[in-house]
Formats: C-alpha cells, sequence, structure tokens
C-alpha cells in the first residue's frame, strides 16, 4: 500500500508574514477556494502569528481576523478550516469563537520546552469536538529526547498529533530526520513536520521527515511565509506524487492555484542575507522583518541583530528583544 501524507496548507497564515497581514476577506477566499479545488485537506488561516496576533507588538492585520476566517470557511469546500494559537496571544475564548464559525482544527503552537502552557486550549479543543494538535516551536534547539518529552505532554492533554517546526528553518535533513523518527518511535500519535526555507532544505528536510515516518507536512503556495518562506505547497505535491506517496491532490490544480494567486500579491520569496542568517542563527524565522525595520532605524546591518539574537537563544514570542538588542548594539558602535 503506497503511503499517504496529509499536507496542511498554511499559505493563509504563515503566508500572512510575507506580506504584512495584509490579506483582505476576497483574497482570502479566492485562495481557499483554489486550494478546495485541487483536494488540499487542510487549510490553516489567520494572522501568521495565530489568532489574536494582531498587535503592535507582531503587525496589526489591515482586515478583521474573523472576517478572514469567514471567507476561508465560506469558500473551503470540502478542506477542514483550522487555526493557529499561541496560548499568551490566542485565548480559550477565541478558539471557541473560531469554532462556533466553523473552524474544525486548532493547532496549539509553544516553544519546544513549553508544551504545558497549551495544556488548557489541548483540552478545550477535544471538548468542543475539534481536532487538536500540539504544535512544537524551534524544534532545532533542543535534542529528540527533549522534544519527545514535551510531545509525550501533548499526548497526555488529549492531542490527536505533534508536530515539530523548525520554525528557523535552521535544520539540515539529518536534524529532521533524527527527530522524527524518535518521535515515531516512541509516540502513538502521528507526526508532522513544518519547514521553513532560510538554508534552502524545506523540501530536503520535509522528504527527510516523511522518510524517517511523518504523517503530517506543511506546505504554502510558491513557499510564501516568514523568512525565506516555507516548503512550496505545489513543489511538495510534485515530489510526492512522483515518490508514489499519495496526497490526495490534483497536481495541476495545485499548481494553478499557486500560479494564478501568489504572483498577484507582490512578494516572492528568495533566500537573500537576512533569511540565510535566520537559517544560519537559528533565529525565530517572524523576526526577518521586525530585525530590518530596527536596522534601519539604527543604522545597522540586520545581521547583526539577527547573529545577536541566535546568540541569547531568542524564541517566538520575545520579538520585543529586536529592539533592545539594535539599540544595544548601536550604542556599542558609537562607543568604538
Amino acid at each position: 500500500m503506497a503511503k499517504k501524507i496529509r499536507i496542511i496548507d498554511t499559505t493563509l497564515r504563515d503566508g500572512s508574514h510575507a506580506i504584512r497581514h495584509t490579506y483582505s476577506p476576497e483574497q482570502a477566499g479566492k485562495i481557499a477556494a483554489a486550494l478546495a479545488k485541487a483536494g488540499a485537506p487542510t487549510i490553516e488561516c489567520g494572522h501568521g502569528d495565530g489568532i489574536s496576533g494582531s498587535s503592535c507588538q507582531y503587525g496589526f492585520m489591515k482586515y478583521d481576523e474573523y472576517e478572514v476566517l469567514q471567507a476561508v470557511l465560506d469558500n473551503a469546500g470540502d478542506a477542514k478550516v483550522g487555526i493557529l494559537l499561541l496560548p499568551g496571544i490566542g485565548t480559550v475564548e477565541d478558539l471557541k469563537r473560531a469554532h462556533e464559525m466553523g473552524a474544525g482544527l486548532v493547532r496549539v503552537a509553544t516553544h519546544v520546552t513549553e508544551a504545558d502552557v497549551g495544556e488548557q486550549h489541548i483540552k478545550m479543543a477535544r471538548e468542543l469536538g475539534m481536532e487538536a494538535i500540539g504544535f512544537l516551536m524551534m524544534s532545532h534547539m533542543e535534542p529528540p529526547e527533549k522534544i519527545l518529552e514535551q510531545a509525550k505532554k501533548f499526548e497526555s492533554y488529549g492531542a490527536s498529533a505533534v508536530y515539530m517546526a523548525d520554525s528557523a528553518g535552521a535544520m539540515v535533513p539529518d536534524d529532521a530526520a533524527a527527530r522524527v523518527s524518535y518521535l515515531k518511535e516512541h509516540l502513538s500519535l502521528p507526526v508532522g513536520f513544518h519547514a521553513h526555507n532560510n538554508l534552502g532544505l524545506a523540501i530536503g528536510n520535509s522528504l527527510a521527515a516523511v522518510n524517517a515516518g511523518a504523517d503530517y507536512i506543511d506546505g504554502t503556495l510558491r513557499g510564501l511565509g516568514a523568512g525565506a518562506g516555507n516548503a512550496p505547497h505545489e513543489v511538495l505535491t510534485a515530489v510526492f506524487h512522483k515518490l508514489g506517496i499519495e496526497t490526495g491532490e490534483d497536481l495541476y490544480a495545485i499548481m494553478d492555484a499557486a500560479e494564478d494567486n501568489i504572483p498577484e500579491l507582490g512578494v516572492q520569496m528568495i533566500i537573500d542575507k537576512y533569511a540565510l542568517s535566520i537559517g544560519y542563527a537559528g533565529v525565530y524565522s517572524s523576526f526577518f522583518l521586525h530585525a530590518k525595520r530596527a536596522a534601519d532605524r539604527y543604522g545597522l546591518d540586520a545581521r547583526d541583530i539577527l547573529i545577536e539574537l541566535g546568540r541569547l537563544r531568542t524564541v517566538g514570542g520575545q520579538e520585543d528583544m529586536i529592539l533592545d538588542v539594535a539599540y544595544r548594539l548601536a550604542q556599542q558602535k558609537k562607543e568604538k
């Protein structure tokens, strides 16, 4: 029997970072309809930092997040629509509202060592009858044994699957394979992998994860996402079909969804020197645009900011430290 992979499309969530959270309901509905036509099983949408992420710290959405969610729900066809929730940003009340609107999936995202902060959200999602997935961010920062410890917590809360997110795009294929295979050996749940492309390895790492036993893989149309973006959904589908791995998707229709929708957003994902620095330093990919703005403000090279953030082992949720680091580096520069 051929292996089957579930691709969770996060163009309308992680892709939001790349366009500064400006999806209109019309744009989001159009993309959701194209994904549904292609047979995409799951569509995640919302602010790049999850539900209620629209803020001065993470960047404001141009349109109301619930209007965007409604547009996706109205156009998703048979696809399951999901949200991302970061405890401390999104709340149980946000989760309930999304569920009432029709969202059937939540991925509860925590730092790789902090699964316990997601306990109430996983349990509430299951109580509501939603699919609830534990999502461990910055998984490159810890060894497989530590990741398993946290994954077991999600399992005990009732999670239906556990994801490892290479949020910095810092892994190489051996890293992805080692972590996935270790979780598959010791967990009874499906295991997912979320890649970023800062080192140009999003497809390679995703394939290594699948070969190691991953059940779910994330992708975005044209690789739209934070940093240098995510694994391109249409490329993943083509690679998997070429290898005889089932996705349940129409390859041409996924290609068309990417070709017909993403260029009009006016952004192209590339591995520039800043994105490469993120992957090299192991820094959260959504720090990308924040570091650029801080560098312009203080007359610095954004790479110095990113490398210092990596040295300090900063994690998602510490965006406020970007300005602190930039200010300190600027003061040091003046003193020289």
